[in-house]
């Protein structure tokens, strides 16, 4: 086998992960319609969702297009005998679609993972369909991964700029999306709950595709239809160990003055089963598929393609991309020299989502990226034939460019060294993209549609 076939199984089997996670096919395998009344996993939804008046389609994320396309379908018959639908769904530039019923709106430019105004007057929209609903109609709810940018609205005192300052000032310092979630839930109308408030209808069905390690409901997308007490004395601890006081002082003062009569945070989690809102809805989630779902197909793929294959645990403790690429060239290393030894090739999955700090004269790249080419720093000798190295973002978006991820193999190892790139350096500057496009090495699918997080192989031939 070349170093060419090799690198095509990393394409074959990040192509079955992301497959498996594509909202159209995960919706009708949960979801179905027996007359006029909507089943999970082939039983009645307890309370009954039964459809009585309309059905308002709301929500946002990378995956909201395919999922609303996917509600269109399921309700299909129902229409044709005269089911109202409507509904408008947040998502960004590349990944919408022209559907029958319910709008998907643009409102964030690609490889720009922050809101906009545009998606600040989508999510108000959406907050207005809600409120109109009657107690006879039922509101689906989209949240997938990315909706904390897509659907968002700051709360009196706190600035659209703020928010995106404080964002930017985390996800540079390595903040956790925990940390993230901290400090957008007390800003926001929408968030924790916000959206599922706002709502009159008589019953609210959450469709969720996680981009959570650990699948928290009240993390994805900032738990928009979760019962969550946003905390505001968390928040100020997390801008503390962040030194992000300064960024916006208008919203430190905000979540100060509020910290001393917060309440503690609900536990999201025990909640999954469905929770009533002040205004009488009672709201259900579904969780669709998550990251474990997009490793368990790329796990089956490498055993198809004839790897013997192990899944590695897929941990809620946040990593840093430097210290996954040592780890993973670690394990590279021990599985080359396995597969030598006795002529079986072997293969390691996993799923994650690693942290980034930026240094003040940072490049370009992203999680990924960094992943990669911190675990070719980490390589002492020569790059073995093959082997490969991939990590790989399932939204196709990895940080601010437009690659969603990386690959090391033989041939991008020797074009490295033959034209003597700095590895170093540019995994200190975090300047992966550059050096990645250079030889080769970066990973190019464009918005799949989809997001659950980070999948990454090791794959060894003898």
């Amino acid at each position: 086998m070349t170093p060419a076939a090799i690198t095509a199984d990393v394409d074959c089997i990040r192509t079955a992960a992301i497959d498996a996670v594509r909202p159209e096919s995960l919706v009708p395998t949960r979801i179905t319609l027996a007359g006029r009344e909507l089943l999970l996993d082939g039983k009645p939804f307890s309370p009954p969702v039964a459809l009585r008046g309309r059905v308002i389609v709301v929500g946002g994320g990378k995956a909201a297009a395919g999922v609303a396309a996917a509600v269109e379908r399921l309700l299909a018959a129902a229409v044709s005998s005269g089911l109202q639908v409507a509904g408008l769904v947040s998502v960004p530039e590349g990944s919408g679609r022209r559907l029958a019923h319910v709008e998907v709106r643009e409102t964030r430019p690609l490889a720009a993972n922050l809101p906009t105004p545009a998606a600040v007057a989508a999510s108000r929209e959406m907050r207005g369909m809600l409120a109109e609903c009657g107690a006879a109609d039922l509101a689906i709810v989209i949240v997938t991964g990315g909706g904390s940018a897509l659907i968002e609205e700051p709360r009196d005192g706190v600035s659209l700029a703020g928010t995106i300052a404080l964002v930017r000032h985390l996800s540079g310092s390595g903040a956790s999306i925990r940390d993230l979630n901290t400090v957008r839930q007390p800003l926001s109308i929408v968030k924790a709950g916000g959206l599922a408030r706002e709502c009159s209808a008589g019953r609210m069905v959450t469709l969720v595709l996680s981009d959570i390690i650990g699948d928290s409901l009240d993390l994805i997308a900032s738990g928009p239809c979760m019962p969550v007490i946003a905390d505001p004395a968390a928040a100020l601890d997390v801008l503390r160990r962040y030194a992000a006081l300064d960024v916006d002082p208008a919203i430190t003062r905000l979540l100060e003055r509020e910290a001393s009569a917060a309440r503690s945070p609900f536990d999201g989690a025990a909640s999954a089963g469905g929770w009533t809102t002040p205004r009488g809805c009672r709201v259900s989630h579904v969780l669709l598929g998550t990251n474990a779902t997009a490793v368990e197909a790329a796990a089956a793929m490498a055993r198809r393609l004839g790897y013997e294959t192990v899944v590695q645990s897929t941990s809620t403790e946040e990593e840093s991309a430097d210290s996954v690429g040592g780890r993973l060239a670690r394990d590279a290393t021990l599985l080359s020299a396995a597969a030598v030894a006795d002529g079986r090739p072997r293969a390691i999955i996993e799923g994650g989502e690693a942290t980034v700090v930026l240094p003040r004269d940072h490049g370009l790249g992203g999680r990924n990226q960094q992943t990669v080419l911190a675990a070719l720093a980490a390589w002492s000798g020569e790059w073995p034939r093959k082997l490969a190295v991939a990590s790989i973002g399932t939204d196709g978006e990895d940080g601010p460019t437009d690659a969603a991820g990386g690959m090391v193999d033989a041939e991008v190892a020797a074009a490295v060294a033959t034209r003597r790139l700095d590895v170093a350096t540019a995994v200190r500057r975090c300047d992966a993209h550059p050096l990645l496009d250079a030889v080769g090495g970066l990973i190019r699918t464009g918005p799949t549609g989809t997001n659950v997080a980070d999948v990454r192989l090791i794959l060894a031939r003898p």
